[in-house]
Parts: C-alpha cells; structure tokens; sequence
C-alpha cells in the first residue's frame, strides 16, 4: 500500500497506521515532492512549477525503484488528488483506492482565489503564518476541545516545511484537473473515509466519491475532522484493515 499524505503535512502523517500494519502487508509513506525540510539545504529547485500529475509520476517512479509493480493506493486530502491522478496516468499499476477526506472535483473560483491568498501569505510571512491559518480548520471541533496536544503536533509537521514548496504545492492544488468523470471508469475495491467534523471536505464530498465508484465502502468516522486518520487512528485503522481484508 502506498500511503499519500495531505497537504501541509509529511509521511510522518502516517506514523499511526505505520505502527499498525497489518500482516502480509508493506505500507510505504514517501514525502510528497519538496514535502519535509525548511532552509536553505532543503530548498527544492525542482518544486516550481509542479502539477499534481508531476507527484503522481514521482509515485510511480518510487515504486519502480522499489519494484513495486502495482499497489493498493491510499491518500489523504491532497493525496487523495494525487491518488487518482496516479490511477488516471498508470491504471495499471492500481490494485485498490482509499480516498479519505478528499473530492474529486477541481477547485471552485473561491477556493482558487484562496489558495492565491495562502500563497501570498507564505512568501510574505513564512510557514509558520501557514500553519496558523490552517491548522484549526485541518481538525475537527472534537480534536481541539480534547485534544490540543495533537494540534501543536499538526502544526509542526507544518513548519518542518520550505515556504517554497507550500507555494507550489498550492498553485498544484488550485490548477489540478477534475477527476469527476474518471470515477466511473475505476473498476478496482474502493474506500472512501470522511469525518463527521471535517469542514474542508464534508461527508457530502465523500459521498458524491461513494455513489461514484461502483461498489465502494464507505465510512464516516464519528468526531473527527479533515485529518481523520491522527484523530482517531483506531477507527481509520479498523476500517482500512476491514477493507483489506
């Protein structure tokens, strides 16, 4: 399984589910491109100008590299984008898809004019403006009562980040394809995850997802929001692992 993780984040997203994998099993969690690394040593002149289909072909080249010749595909949010954008360019190469709090439509012109305010904000103030913006509307109103130890957590896997690659990856955002009419096409299992609580991509984003690709599973985890698998990673747990089953 190739684990894809959101946006501002890094692999280490995954440190819950890479703690739990289940037996017969290889989870691999890369860093997005540019993802992981602030200052000058971790600048990444190959970060501008990306596409999501650019991270989809690295994806493909890391399994390559690792001999992996077709995978279960799992993302979230952001990797959800680029997870469909791998099973558009190498369907192949695709034995399954989770699609956790994740759409499969293009940005709307309110959310293209807010990613050119977030870009503007990176290059003005840096990261850490970034992570204070985002960072209460990534988790559910449940995590933050509860759990404030987990927000300072998400809010530095976002600062561990180059501003240069936050802005690229947003501009790779707001410019990614819809991948509407490519649901229907996709013929392998299928999981969808929302959270109850996630006001980024709401279950109705999850469901639209559901109805979409035949024979899907879908969850809605009760108390969490757009981060669902930090927030409760028993629940996502369980519910991946029913489905590999």
């Amino acid at each position: 399984m190739l684990l894809l993780h959101a946006f501002p984040l890094s692999a280490d997203q995954w440190l819950p589910q890479l703690a739990r994998v289940p037996p017969g099993w290889r989870f691999v969690a890369p860093d997005l491109r540019g993802f992981r690394g602030a200052g000058p040593a971790f600048e990444d002149p190959g970060a501008a100008d990306l596409s999501i289909d650019d991270y989809a072909r690295d994806i493909a080249a890391l399994a390559t590299h690792l001999e992996i010749e077709s995978a279960t595909v799992c993302g979230v949010s952001m990797g959800g984008y680029v997870a469909l954008a791998f099973r558009r360019l190498f369907p192949s190469r695709v034995r399954g898809l989770v699609l956790s709090n994740t759409r499969a439509g293009a940005d709307t012109a309110e959310a293209r004019a807010s990613r050119d305010r977030m870009i503007e904000l990176v290059r003005r103030e840096g990261v850490a403006a970034v992570a204070a913006a985002m960072t209460p509307r990534l988790l559910g109103e449940t995590t933050r009562r509860d759990r404030p130890d987990l927000e300072d957590a998400v809010r530095r896997l976002i600062v561990m980040n180059a501003p240069g690659s936050i802005a690229a990856a947003l501009a790779a955002l707001r410019d990614r394809p819809d991948s509407t009419a490519l649901l229907p096409s996709i013929d392998v299992p299928a999981l969808v995850i929302a959270g109850d609580e996630d006001v980024v991509t709401p279950p109705a984003e999850a469901d639209i997802l559901h109805r979409a690709l035949a024979g899907s599973t879908l969850v809605v985890l009760q108390g969490v929001g757009h981060l669902s698998n930090l927030e409760d990673p028993l629940a996502w747990n369980s519910a991946l692992h029913q489905f590999l089953k």
